[in-house]
């Protein structure tokens, strides 16, 4: 029988449902694989399904655990779990099952999340949108004619499906608020160093890529950072460590804060019209709400961060490929990668330690101008997309001048790849819709540490203009 209040759950809610033995987590796991089997032919945001597992899991839930029986998915990047393959969108990548879970996933489990299996991804994680060779485009529950984002496009577009209230995700370049954008979802990106990527990495793409979720509702982000977030000791290093619970956090409101918004990208080239009226929008509902909001953006070169994050992403993309080629004896090739990815690969290889270290220095420079910034501003106000959701196959992924290839791409995200070089925190949140209904998602930047703030700022907003009854056309 089919659970009628499903769709309209977030995570706590449904393991609210479970907690007054309204339902089971089994009955919670069959609902939400008879709603991903529904959907998913049109979404394409499962590609490896662990269905059997998740019952087994849904008869062992831990009693009184904060997401009992709740259904969840996992990004076919990181995120090992037993028994699941992790491919990174490849066809380099063998699928190999794994034989031990990752942190996350371990913590995943002791707060009763059920994993159902693996979401889509581009190749390596390296677009912000979800199409690959190895398994299609994923389609945004929106409009299937567009992009859920990327590189957690999976994640986002089951998310924004109602097929799970909450899925992995992670964030290298915007790959959490990218499809939190555009599926209409709340994606928060975590300081440097806040979850941990153990047992078996330490400091993903050179410091820019961390993990986390995409979700419906604030209360969920919130809540999965507090179990997420307790420090790993074999770490390289960690955040400032949180005054206190997270989810306890947003039920006060935040102080009167001071928030600099930017109504233009860095170099002063002008947003969508519909972008730029979702900033100034949510400027006036933060102006209601009682805080200060004035024009004001960091003094940071976007053109000399954009090569500087580059120079990393490339000599980060070598070192996967290089390692994956090597395990099974075989040349990278596009018989098995992309060719975008294979360019990027090659350009990767002749980074020398030089460049590397000078990119690095140069982003650690960056990080000091946004702290100072942040000393006179509490947080910053931006969009998270230059557009609406990208239509799939502006991006070529066979293209090998790496020029073009991007090209489609660069202006489309302005901001997001800032705070992965910086290590800061930074929150999509859903209050916007452009008028063919494609979600308009804007972003709150906080200083290193600041996850608090921005979630005591998204749930006040979140009270002032709630999102999560907005439903996509998909769910009919």
């Amino acid at each position: 029988m089919a659970i009628a209040e499903y769709p309209d759950c977030d995570g706590l809610a449904l393991a609210a449902l479970v907690a007054n033995k309204d339902v089971t987590p089994l009955e919670l796991v069959d609902e939400a694989i008879a709603r991903a089997e529904k959907l998913n032919p049109a979404l394409n945001a499962i590609v490896f399904k662990a269905y059997d597992r998740a019952r087994e899991a849904a008869r062992a839930v831990p009693e009184g655990s904060a997401f009992a029986g709740v259904p969840t998915l996992l990004k076919d990047m990181r995120g090992g779990a037993t028994g699941m393959p992790t491919r990174n969108g490849s066809r380099l990548n063998p699928p190999i099952p794994a034989t031990y879970d990752s942190t996350l996933v371990a913590r995943f489990r002791q707060a009763g999340l059920i994993p159902l299996g693996k979401t889509n991804v581009p190749e390596f994680g390296i677009l912000p949108t979800t199409e690959s060779k190895l398994y299609g485009a994923a389609h945004n529950p929106w409009n299937l004619a567009h992009s859920p984002g990327g590189s957690s496009g999976g994640s986002a577009a089951a998310v924004g499906a109602r097929i799970v209230p909450l899925a992995h995700a992670t964030d290298g370049g915007g790959s959490i608020r990218i499809p939190a954008s555009c599926c209409g979802l709340v994606g928060l990106k975590v300081s440097r160093g806040r979850i941990s990527q153990g047992p078996d990495m330490a400091d993903s793409t050179s410091g820019l890529s961390v993990d986390n979720v995409v979700s419906r509702s604030v209360r969920d982000t919130a809540a999965i950072l507090d179990i997420l977030s307790p420090l790993d000791y074999g770490d390289p290093y960690f955040a400032p460590p949180a005054e206190g619970s997270y989810l306890d956090a947003i039920a006060r409101a935040p102080r009167r804060l001071r928030i600099a918004v930017s109504f233009k990208r860095l170099d002063g080239t002008p947003h969508d019209p519909e972008v730029t009226d979702a900033v100034r929008k949510t400027a006036r509902l933060c102006e209601e709400l009682g805080h200060t909001v004035e024009e004001a953006a960091p003094p940071i070169d976007s053109v000399q961060i954009t090569s500087a994050f580059m120079t990393l992403w490339a000599a980060n993309t070598a070192l996967g490929v290089s390692r994956l080629a090597q395990m099974q004896n075989i040349a990278p090739s596009l018989d098995n990668v992309e060719g975008l990815t294979l360019s990027l690969y090659e350009a990767g290889k002749a980074v020398s330690a030089v460049d590397l270290m000078t990119a690095q220095q140069f982003l650690f420079r960056c990080a000091r101008i946004a702290a100072k910034f942040h000393e006179t501003y509490d947080l910053w106000l931006c969009a998270t997309l230059d557009s609406p959701p990208l239509k799939l196959g502006v991006v070529d992924v066979d293209e090998r001048n790496l020029q073009k290839a991007f090209a489609p791409i660069i202006g489309y995200v302005p901001f997001t790849a800032i705070q992965n070089a910086t290590g800061q925190p930074g929150i999509n949140v859903p209050l916007n819709w452009s008028k063919s209904g494609l979600p308009l998602g804007v972003q709150f930047v906080a200083r290193n540490g600041g996850e608090m703030l921005l979630l005591q700022l998204a749930a006040q907003l979140e009270q002032a203009q709630p999102w999560i009854s907005k439903t996509p056309a998909l769910e009919g």
